[in-house]
């Protein structure tokens, strides 16, 4: 979320925008971005770490979802997240849906039962904070995972029956994300 190119600043727009201004807005721009509270960000780019663990994420859940023959689908970073408030899209790293019916040119997920977030050094206190609620707003978020690329624990965050949000940390093993019923391990993330 940091922004990162004098080029792509200059093009920014100054005033507060809703999604669906931002949408018309970002559409014809080059890169990447996020609206957060109605202001524009342009996404940084990644670090080789941050890639290895993203990508080795997006495919464990692939993985687990083929293996369990769940109806979930994995989509990868570039999809987006609409949470409650009408001037916040959020792109997270990775995250499954379950709806059949989404259609191939949509830019967003309305409702997402897993996302993943691997922490960089600029974001991490913004996904630790900002997206984890942003997150838990979108009714259909049922877990969300933030993967650290430097060290362990993964720390996973599920909505409870109860509407509360229970926060776990595992260094080892894995951690069963029902739904859609698939166990995502710790082990190899960072290798």
């Amino acid at each position: 979320m940091v922004e990162t190119s004098a080029a792509y600043n200059d093009d920014k727009p100054t005033q507060r925008m809703t999604v669906a201004e931002f949408l018309a807005w970002s559409t014809s721009r080059p890169g990447r971005y996020e609206l957060v509270y109605g202001d524009v960000f342009v996404m940084q780019a990644e670090r080789r770490r941050h890639a290895k663990v993203k990508f080795a994420v997006q495919t464990a859940l692939v993985k687990s979802l083929q293996a369990t023959q769940s109806p979930g689908e994995m989509l990868p970073d570039g999809m987006a997240v609409r949470i409650e408030r009408e001037d916040c899209w959020l792109q997270p790293d990775a995250l499954v849906h379950c709806n059949s019916t989404v259609d191939l040119d949509a830019v967003e997920i309305a409702d997402p039962v897993v996302v993943v977030d691997v922490l960089s050094p600029s974001t991490q206190s913004f996904d630790m904070s900002y997206k984890l609620s942003g997150y838990f707003s979108a009714p259909r978020v049922i877990h969300y995972r933030v993967e650290n690329p430097i060290k362990m624990p993964m720390i996973h965050h599920a909505r409870q029956a109860d509407g509360t949000i229970l926060t776990r940390f595992a260094s080892e093993g894995g951690i069963k994300l029902d739904p859609p019923g698939i166990e995502l391990f710790v082990d190899g993330l960072l290798d």
